[in-house]
């Protein structure tokens, strides 16, 4: 499957911004969806992941009650929306797709990629 994320800018922290990805190529409700961001300097890590008909989701507490991770099957886009954005949230942030049953929290339980979208929240 092919992972298109977009949605990315620079926003003042406190500000929110949307991001989506777009699958391809393979039937998209086969697939757990996972959001990671990588900071500058830093590993991957986990921001969100939704199973494959969208009934659950997990988050880290880091963006807990802040970030949503949503699916439209019928459009075969996963989209993360991210409100009340912190300094610390600055990260290349990508989209990942896997054929397991729940979504993982390591990046090493996704086999597909999207090309990573760059967020910048400034103090």
């Amino acid at each position: 499957v092919h992972l298109q994320a977009c949605g990315g800018g620079l926003v003042q922290a406190g500000g929110f911004l949307r991001l989506s990805c777009a699958a391809s190529g393979r039937t998209f409700s086969d697939y757990v969806m996972g959001w990671f961001r990588q900071p500058p300097g830093k590993e991957r890590e986990f921001v969100a992941g939704i199973s494959r008909l969208g009934i659950s989701t997990v988050y880290p507490d880091s963006v807990k009650g802040r970030f949503t991770i949503s699916r439209d099957n019928a459009k075969s886009t996963v989209y993360l929306q991210m409100n009340s954005l912190k300094p610390e949230d600055t990260a290349v942030y990508y989209c990942a797709a896997d054929q397991a049953r729940i979504p993982a929290r390591r990046p090493d339980g996704y086999v597909y990629w999207g090309q990573g979208t760059q967020v910048t929240v400034s103090s």
